[in-house]
């Protein structure tokens, strides 16, 4: 019989939910008045890693959130839900913004999440995002929609004939965990 785990100490779960609230807060009020700030939600050396960027560093953390203010019209983040455990938090999110060179007049939506983990002092040590470039962002683009639709489509276990294609033993038919 296994022993359970013992739960983080109330003190410190109360100090990651708090440190997460601050860091929900910063970004649902995200602007670039803020970035020269950041390094009160980030440790000196955070590691920052999304589908486009993988960093460390509260300046090179600045600069992608720069990046996103320069090339984008209205960006803006909604925290949709959260959970706090231990020294981490899990953020599930909406993101939407106006492309500036293609469609503007038409608002965006990517929708992910945000796996945290903090450090002693209540800053973020490690902040990895998860979200789906092909289907949130690749898919609308005119040249690259229609070919990401159909490499969707074709490896879909929906797509017809594929749902009966798995024999057990068959590495190349498994569907992914």
């Amino acid at each position: 019989m296994q022993t359970p785990l013992p739960l983080a100490a109330p003190k410190a779960q109360a100090t990651t939910q708090a440190a997460t609230q601050r860091l929900i807060a910063l970004y649902e009020q995200l602007s670039p008045a803020h970035l020269s700030g950041l390094d009160t939600y980030y440790a000196p050396d955070a590691h920052f890693k999304d589908p486009f960027n993988d960093v460390r560093g509260v300046p090179a953390i600045a600069q992608i959130f720069a990046h996103m203010f320069a090339t984008l019209d209205q960006p803006r983040f909604t925290v949709t839900q959260h959970i706090v455990q231990d020294d981490g938090a899990f953020l599930g999110w909406e993101f939407r913004f106006r492309m500036r060179r293609w469609r503007p007049q038409v608002e965006q939506c990517i929708h992910g999440a945000t796996l945290l983990r903090f450090g002693p002092d209540g800053r973020v040590a490690l902040h990895r995002d998860y979200w789906d470039a092909a289907q949130e962002l690749y898919e609308k683009l005119p040249m690259l929609g229609p070919l990401m639709r159909w490499l969707r489509q074709s490896a879909s276990a929906t797509a017809s004939g594929n749902s009966t294609r798995y024999t057990k033993g068959s590495h190349a038919d498994r569907p992914s965990p």
